[in-house]
């Protein structure tokens, strides 16, 4: 088990929750960072008491400064702050619980310090999947899943010898609040209807991208990355009681799944105390009082975001990078209700087919693809 961590985006959903499992664990908390969110990050500063906490920006850094005068802890702002907390010397294990590609550059620097990543941002995986998985194997940094899917596979993967027995990942699917809906009726839906996820209580972000079935897209390449599998290996099927969080099925025919209440904090703690199993007070999920287990294929004509990322999953390069700025910029105008929600399908569609794709790039080439999927969904909104 890990004795101390830095929590990147420890005031979203993801990280409020990591700070439950370092309350229970007794693990140290050595760095925070956040956005925007200073007084909540007060709060959780005085309570952890870390060496160094860090925001985006110079000014809520230096109002946080003045807040916390007296308390031994460093404030730090911007890329380099999230860096620093990314890298901190005495920290373990680094959880990236920053929503987007804001989380890119950071995760490399807990890679290249060869730390323990607990992954719970997709998208730099999704973005930069190969160059991060080289980098880790480099500097010997351990790279531990915590979205439930990954850490369901990872868990079902313990007994494996040898990753060539794997026949496919099969990826389960709530589908999200608009399940059996068409097209035409999902494309109608609004901000508040979205929101509502039939199990999980997330970000708003991830949320929406639940809703569109884009999260599921995300998730089907960073499976493909973090498993070293080919698209043909990853499946997903809708599983809308959330109760098996994924399965692996073998060349033998066997398949594994993992299974438990709908509670993140559960893979969290999993990530920290791998390769332990550590007592939690959480209720384990009862058998007999769980709905049945059911499944169906996904509706990729309903939902053409999943369709959208499973063919970037197979094309590689820079178009994963595309696809994820433009649904990150689609889904901010969304929230700000300045396109409809049947819009974000179509603003990433067009990103996808007016930006040049780019195959094995670097880092800098992934960056622009970034930027400019961002630019083309701006323009298009107009």
């Amino acid at each position: 088990m890990v004795k101390a961590i830095s929590l990147l985006g420890s005031t979203g959903s993801i990280g409020r929750q990591t700070l439950d499992v370092c309350r229970e664990q007794g693990i140290r908390v050595a760095a925070l960072t956040a956005r925007t969110s200073i007084d909540l990050l007060e709060r959780q500063a005085r309570e952890f008491r870390p060496r160094l906490v860090a925001v985006n920006d110079l000014e809520p850094a230096l109002e946080l400064a003045g807040r916390l005068t007296g308390l031994d802890i460093e404030v730090a702002y911007g890329l380099d702050g999230l860096r620093r907390a990314a890298s901190l010397p005495e920290s373990d294990a680094v959880v990236t619980a920053v929503v987007g590609m804001a989380a890119l550059l950071p995760t490399m620097a807990a890679v290249e310090a060869g730390k323990r990543v607990a992954f719970a941002n997709k998208e730099t995986l999704v973005c930069a999947g190969e160059l991060v998985m080289e980098t880790a194997k480099r500097y010997g940094a351990e790279i531990i899943p915590v979205d439930s899917e990954h850490s369901a596979i990872f868990q079902c993967l313990q007994g494996s010898r040898d990753r060539g027995e794997i026949k496919r990942l099969i990826l389960t699917c709530s589908g999200g609040p608009f399940f059996g809906l068409r097209r035409e009726e999902v494309a109608k839906k609004t901000r508040a209807d979205a929101l509502r996820h039939p199990n999980w209580t997330m970000g708003e972000k991830i949320t929406i991208d639940c809703a569109t079935l884009m999260n599921k897209g995300l998730e089907f390449i960073e499976a493909m990355r973090l498993f070293r599998v080919t698209p043909d290996q990853v499946d997903v099927v809708i599983h809308r009681q959330s109760i098996i969080h994924s399965m692996v099925e073998f060349r033998d025919g066997a398949v594994l799944a993992q299974m438990g209440t709908p509670d993140m904090r559960l893979p969290i703690r999993y990530a920290l105390t791998y390769p332990y199993r550590e007592k939690s007070e959480l209720p384990a999920l009862d058998l007999l009082r769980c709905p049945p287990l059911t499944f169906a294929p996904p509706d990729l004509e309903a939902f053409p975001c999943l369709r959208m990322a499973m063919d970037c999953a197979r094309t590689g390069g820079t178009s994963c990078a595309v696809l994820n700025g433009a649904n990150e910029a689609a889904v901010e105008l969304f929230r700000q209700e300045r396109i409809s929600f049947g819009q974000i399908p179509d603003l990433v569609a067009e990103a996808l087919d007016k930006i040049p794709g780019i195959h094995h790039p670097a880092m800098d080439e992934i960056l622009e693809a970034d930027q400019k999927a961002r630019a083309c969904v701006l323009e298009a909104a107009k």
